[in-house]
């Protein structure tokens, strides 16, 4: 099993009161987050209070043993495999290398997950880039049903809306490898800006909680699919 698979399993082992193993998933102290960079010019470091308050979230509420910190990495590092999820956000234009793209496939197909959280600005060099990385898939809308809604946090509308930009409605997007979910893509919602500290965005604290229990559903969800 890759190391992914090992996360995803014990992470599921854990959410259902088995016994956690003393050997951390990522083999070097807990469960974290690993933030990707990538070229083009997007801020993929927007938002640095988000992922803390993040993990310290799932600490909380999902009982996970989580870092306090997340790790940035790119799409060629080795350390990749390592770190069973992924997310990236920002403003502006995102763009990968041949090799990056080919590198963010394969673990993607082989047991890991990315979480794409639109910060507004994203979203035409995102969807270019996936289709680069996957032209044998599309990203298809994932609609209330779907689990990733209902556990443990109840959505029973889907995404919630935590920033206005355009106005429009929150969507949420993803690509599906042999009926596992790959990449989820958040839109018009920005889930990360709700993440953030109170004082950064002024959102109400109930803007906030929406966020963060969005958030706590996406990992806990992503790390207890199976992997084939």
């Amino acid at each position: 099993m890759t190391k992914p698979g090992r996360a995803a399993a014990w992470l599921l082992a854990t959410a259902l009161g088995a016994p956690a193993s003393p050997l951390h998933p990522q083999g070097t102290g807990p469960v974290t987050i690993a933030r990707l960079q990538y070229g083009g010019g997007g801020d993929w470091y927007a938002n640095p209070s988000s992922l803390p308050n993040l993990l310290a979230e799932l600490r909380e509420r999902a009982g996970i043993a989580t870092a306090d910190r997340e790790v940035a990495v790119r799409a060629t590092d080795p350390a990749l495999r390592d770190y069973p999820f992924l997310y990236m956000t920002g403003h502006g234009n995102v763009r990968f290398t041949d090799e990056e793209r080919l590198a963010l496939r394969r673990y993607l197909l082989g047991g890991g997950f990315l979480h794409a959280d639109d910060n507004y600005g994203m979203d035409e060099s995102f969807r270019r880039e996936m289709g680069l990385v996957f032209p044998d898939r599309e990203l298809v809308e994932i609609p209330p049903t779907h689990p990733v809604f209902h556990a443990p946090h109840e959505f029973p509308g889907g995404l919630p809306k935590i920033h206005e930009h355009d106005g429009a409605p929150p969507r949420a997007f993803g690509i599906f490898h042999r009926g596992r979910l790959v990449v989820i893509y958040t839109w018009e919602t920005d889930l990360g800006d709700g993440w953030e500290d109170a004082d950064v965005h002024d959102d109400p604290p109930e803007i906030r909680e929406q966020a963060l229990r969005m958030g706590v559903n996406i990992f806990v969800f992503a790390m207890s699919q199976a992997v084939s």
